[in-house]
């Protein structure tokens, strides 16, 4: 019996410990660059009907929206993200949305979305910003796993947490964001009304998904690399969507305490680690790489993302 009230010491040890690294280290958080002014996207209407010729014409909107906050970077001598914009703004570049304001957000489409009929949807975690190629990369190398008739949606919706800061950390960010999360699904489920539409939520995202999970029109929502969720179990998050969670064997998360602390200025933590059989989750095997390894070309975990979309039955842990 007294395992438990040191195990349980331990953790809160071990979490105070991460606190206080998040909040001490302030230049993590103030090495990201800084926000410059964008101009006001222009209005878009709404996605459906999701036809090739609706596409092109926002992909067109979305493009020139790019380019004007291009300019303006240019004229603000920040020549890193003028460059990433511009690269942002090729012709084969699909962005659904996009907004340069506030450090920016974006939706990309890869793949044919007009004639998809499997739809995934990426929702990253932190330190993820506008214009990243790592993010690009890995829906790309899904999109390519699963073929034709797919594509897959790189979801920048919100601004995500620096890696060490208190805001990775608490709840704050996700239930700002879950919102539009939960906005756009239903958008997409309106354009796409017999697509099997899937979220995949690594990190920091997958409490962003489970904020955004009760009424999410999605088929299945797949957990990785999850820190936890805020919610004690899958019942919990009160949705019709299958939950997935895998991790992999060498991602660091797994050492973070799975615990939920009430302290002055809000909750800390995300509770139970979405792999415990009590959580419900169906786990499956998500390989021998790290945090960021899941959407590598000719992985494990990519295989398995791609059957889940699909909608078969992925290899089990």
């Amino acid at each position: 019996m007294a395992s438990r009230p040191r195990s349980r010491r331990l953790h809160r040890t071990l979490l105070t410990a991460l606190v206080i690294a998040s909040v001490a280290v302030p230049t993590a958080g103030a090495a990201r660059p800084a926000a410059v002014p964008a101009p006001a996207p222009p209005a878009l209407g709404p996605l459906a009907p999701a036809t090739a010729a609706t596409l092109d014409a926002r992909y067109a909107i979305n493009r020139d929206a790019v380019l004007a906050a291009a300019r303006t970077a240019a004229d603000y001598d920040d020549r890193k993200r003028a460059a990433a914009l511009r690269a942002m703004a090729g012709r084969d570049r699909h962005l659904l949305s996009f907004d340069g304001r506030d450090g920016g957000r974006s939706v990309e489409a890869v793949g044919d979305l007009a004639r998809a009929d499997r739809v995934a949807v990426l929702v990253p975690g932190s330190d993820t910003a506008l214009g990243s190629e790592r993010f690009r990369a890995g829906a790309v190398a899904l999109q390519r796993e699963l073929g034709e008739r797919s594509a897959v949606l790189a979801w920048l919706g919100y601004s995500t947490p620096a890696t060490a800061s208190a805001a990775a950390v608490t709840p704050g960010r996700a239930e700002e964001s879950a919102p539009e999360l939960r906005a756009f699904a239903a958008e997409l489920r309106a354009a796409k009304p017999g697509a099997r539409i899937t979220l995949l939520c690594h990190s920091y995202g997958s409490v962003v998904c489970a904020e955004a999970a009760h009424g999410l029109p999605a088929d299945a929502l797949v957990l990785y690399g999850s820190p936890g969720t805020g919610a004690d179990s899958a019942a919990d998050l009160r949705t019709g969507a299958t939950v997935w969670a895998g991790r992999g064997a060498a991602d660091w998360i797994a050492h973070v305490p799975h615990l939920r602390l009430p302290l002055p200025f809000g909750e800390l933590g995300f509770g139970t680690d979405p792999l415990d059989p009590a959580f419900g989750a169906r786990v499956f095997d998500a390989g021998s790489g790290g945090h960021s390894d899941y959407l590598v070309p000719g992985s494990v975990p990519l295989a398995n993302f791609a059957r889940i979309v699909e909608g078969r039955e992925p290899t089990r842990a």
